[in-house]
Formats: structure tokens, sequence, C-alpha cells
């Protein structure tokens, strides 16, 4: 498996944007969305709180791509995750990744570097122009071989689209 970093909403300022602002103008109801999520998350035993923002991803894209040489790098994903859909912190703030990074049991004064550096900046982009290739346009996206799969799924259909190969 091969975690490919996607620009979802990547004009979204480092303060963030609320809901409401993201879905203006496209009819969505946010209350039927956050339920049917917060339904399809329970089926799987995932915490999901919330959320009344969204902000931009892209420093937290970075640290998950340097975390990824560690064995704790799963963890710093899952407390992404958690930090992002479960607390909705605002992960373009660097306090706040530094934080996740020292849940996840990692170096709280490299990650620090690796932010300040912007060390994995051509990774991440390498990611964004893979996922471009691939033709992603939404997340999640599970890709297996030739053929691609757009969002929250059940396991049988994970399981099909990588039997189908």
């Amino acid at each position: 498996m091969r975690w490919t970093h996607f620009p979802l909403h990547p004009e979204t300022p480092d303060t963030g944007n609320s809901l409401e602002e993201l879905f203006r103008g496209r009819g969505y109801d946010i209350e039927t969305m956050k339920q049917r999520m917060s339904g399809l998350m329970a089926e799987e035993n995932l915490a999901y709180g919330n959320r009344t923002h969204t902000f931009n991803s892209r420093l937290a894209q970075e640290l998950s791509k340097w975390g990824e040489s560690f064995p704790e790098g799963e963890t710093l994903n899952l407390k992404l995750f958690e930090a992002y859909f479960v607390e909705g912190q605002n992960l373009a703030e660097t306090e706040v990744l530094l934080d996740v990074t020292e849940a996840a049991g990692l170096s709280r004064e490299t990650a620090a570097e690796v932010i300040q550096e912007r060390s994995f900046r051509s990774a991440v982009d390498a990611d964004w122009k893979r996922a471009r290739k691939l033709g992603v346009t939404g997340v999640p996206t599970f890709v297996s071989g030739n053929q691609g799969l757009a969002g929250a799924q059940p396991f049988e259909a994970l399981e099909q689209l990588i039997q189908s190969e």
C-alpha cells in the first residue's frame, strides 16, 4: 500500500473556511452530509467529530510524507486524521502539527525542522502530480493497477478492486 497525497482544496487559506463557505452555492445540506459521514465512520468503528471548518492540509501532507520513513508513520497519519476529523483542529498551524507528531511518538524538534525547511515539499508535489495523472478528483481514492474507486467504500468493494487485477 502506498499513500499518495492529493490537493483536495489547496486554495483554502491557512485560517480555514467554514463548511458553509466551502459549500456555498452548491446545494449541499451540510447537516445531512455530516450525518451520513458519521454513520459511515461508526460502521467502521472510527471516531468522527462535528467538524465545522476545513483547513489547508499542505503542511500536514509534507509532515506525513516525512513520517513514511518511520514505523510510527502510520500512527502519525492516524493522529493527523483524528486531529482534523475528530477534534476539528487546524492542520495548517505548526504547533498543532508538532503536538500531533509528538503524540505519534516522533521527534517534535525534527518535525519542526521538516516543517520550517519544507523538506518534503517536492515529494508532495510529486504526489499531487501522480494523483492528477491517475485522474483522482476526490478523497479517498483507492487505486489498484489501472482501476480506481473513489469515496468511502466498504471492505468488500476494496477487496473486489484488488482481486480484479
